[in-house]
């Protein structure tokens, strides 16, 4: 099921008395909705390497804080446009310090974003010790240890293949983060994910975090009253990221099967629609 593209949401905000000499006026509240044209975009309408204007590389073979097994690269052999898709891969082979190579892809200084709708089309790999990612980080350090988990995450969509057709959807903060166990998530099992492609949508707006895959949404993280920056981190610019990893702690905990190799995640378009108060 697929909502139209003009989806209302509609968030109480906070009230604020006005005082006057006669009477206090209630605001009436802030709805929020969202451009019914994107105001950024890739359709992948093009052959190559990614689009140089709209996307960069994480690079590198350190692990990336989970133990992961992939070195991450910039050559068109793990991430290139074809057929109206951009292609990441993840291969089996020496590079740099791994044993396998794939790509990671920001938006990060060229497409940053604060509130919206983030809409992906995408086809996911499969095979025991896969770990594709759909994800937002912030763009800046304005909180607390100034980087992870302070300044927040928001994961549109995480797979890990040793358990095939289980979507998760989960939000990262200094408050909530897996690290010490109280992150805020869900998770829903969508058939045949590696055989077909799925919509992976994250509606963020200056009172939640939305996470639906197919129009079907299956987890939402509301700001409190009582929360500050520990709790919400999600008022500060953030940008996209698209990668595959390999292993890790818990693309890895089943262990990975070599066998499986090249596997790729094929996007057919990522589209952010801008917020629009009412």
């Amino acid at each position: 099921m697929f909502l139209p593209f003009v989806f209302k949401l509609a968030v109480t905000a906070a009230i604020v008395g006005c005082s006057q000499s006669t009477s206090d006026k209630t605001l009436a509240p802030a709805t929020y909705e969202f451009a019914p044209t994107p105001s950024w975009q890739d359709e992948f309408n093009y052959t190559g390497k990614p689009d140089a204007t709209k996307w960069s590389y994480d690079l590198g073979d350190h692990g990336w804080g989970n133990n992961e097994l992939e070195n991450y690269t910039d050559k068109i052999e793990n991430a290139k446009v074809e057929n109206g898709n951009l292609v990441i891969i993840a291969i089996k082979e020496p590079s740099g310090k791994q044993q396998h190579s794939s790509a990671r892809l920001v938006s990060k200084g060229k497409a940053d974003f604060t509130y919206g709708k983030f809409e992906i089309r995408a086809k996911l790999p499969k095979g025991r010790g896969t770990w594709p990612a759909i994800w937002m980080l912030a763009s800046g350090n304005s909180y607390g240890n100034r980087g992870w988990p302070d300044n927040g995450e928001i994961d549109i969509m995480e797979h890990v293949g040793f358990d095939q057709d289980r979507l998760h959807g989960n939000i990262h903060t200094k408050a909530f983060n897996h690290a010490i166990k109280t992150n805020k998530g869900n998770n829903i099992v969508v058939k045949r994910l590696s055989e077909d492609f799925h919509v992976y949508t994250c509606e963020w707006t200056p009172e939640a975090v939305t996470i639906l895959v197919d129009g079907n949404a299956y987890f939402t993280f509301k700001k409190e009253a009582t929360y500050q920056w520990p709790e919400w981190p999600f008022d500060k610019p953030f940008h996209l990221i698209l990668n595959v990893a390999v292993g890790g702690n818990w693309g890895g905990q089943k262990g990975v099967d070599d066998s499986i190799f090249p596997q790729k995640m094929e996007v057919d378009y990522v589209r952010v629609y801008p917020l629009v108060t009412k």
